[in-house]
């Protein structure tokens, strides 16, 4: 059995320990101690890292563990990744050490320019590990790329499996959902899934992971060809709306002065 579990790190940040109970690999090390600490708690042999993107909350540990831990750090070949020994580019298939799974490597782009994102494939489910691009009922901010990349690689990630289980690198979910509610008053689902985060936090659990087809029903960014999330945005931005791309960039931009 392969176990997913979440260790909080930072303000809000995720470490994802992907573990068979021998083996381990770690996703987005934005922190040594507490990934440290859990390994030696479980008798865990890290086997490697995967790092979606270089900002310091999802790298920041890289140094401290790989001299800790002799594992292989995979990340963005075109970013600075502390103590990375495997470039990646996306579109490469992995093997990941020790727990012998399955993952593919997606450029991403758009939070940043070399943003990867990792499909893992356990017996008991498709994990996606997107980082800072797909969040719980939202998406990152676009810094590095344009807002037709970040259209672009959302778009990827929603032609995934509706099955596919979404890991994301932060804790923003109550927030994007108060985005969510004003762009679309009338979806019950939306209405629903608040309730439930609410719920999960209030007992002090995450609200990760999440399902795509849960995305697809809920997260704004992944329904711009919905005609309510279409006439919100043109509403709000004064702008046309006429494309799915164009209706994302009015909503990135909604969201980035939304409080």
């Amino acid at each position: 059995m392969v176990a997913i579990i979440p260790i909080p790190v930072l303000a809000d940040n995720f470490i994802w320990l992907i573990h068979d109970g021998r083996y381990a690999v770690a996703v987005d090390a934005g922190s040594a101690e507490p990934l440290l600490a859990r390994l030696e708690a479980l008798k865990l042999t890290l086997s490697a890292v995967l790092c979606t993107h270089h900002h310091a909350d999802h790298v920041g540990g890289n140094a401290a563990v790989a001299a800790r831990c002799p594992a292989p750090v995979y990340g963005p070949a075109n970013e600075t990744i502390p103590a990375r020994t495997v470039p990646l580019h996306g579109g490469e298939t992995l093997t990941l050490p020790g727990l012998a799974l399955s993952c593919r490597a997606l450029a991403v782009p758009g939070h940043t320019l070399g943003h990867l994102a990792y499909v893992v494939e356990t017996p008991e489910e498709t994990a996606l590990f997107c980082g800072d691009t797909l969040f719980a009922a939202g998406c990152g901010r676009v810094f590095e790329g344009t807002m037709a990349m970040m259209w672009a690689s959302l778009s990827t990630l929603r032609a995934l499996p509706e099955t596919t289980r979404v890991y994301s690198g932060h804790e923003y979910t109550l927030s994007n959902l108060r985005f969510a509610r004003v762009v679309e008053p009338d979806n019950a689902a939306l209405a629903a899934r608040e309730a439930a985060v609410q719920a999960l936090r209030a007992a002090g659990k995450p609200s990760l992971p999440s399902t795509l087809a849960e995305e697809r029903a809920t997260n704004p960014f992944l329904r711009v060809e919905v005609p309510a999330v279409q006439v919100a945005a043109r509403a709000h931005s004064g702008l046309p709306c006429e494309t799915a791309a164009e209706t994302f960039a009015a909503l990135r931009a909604w969201k980035d002065g939304f409080r």
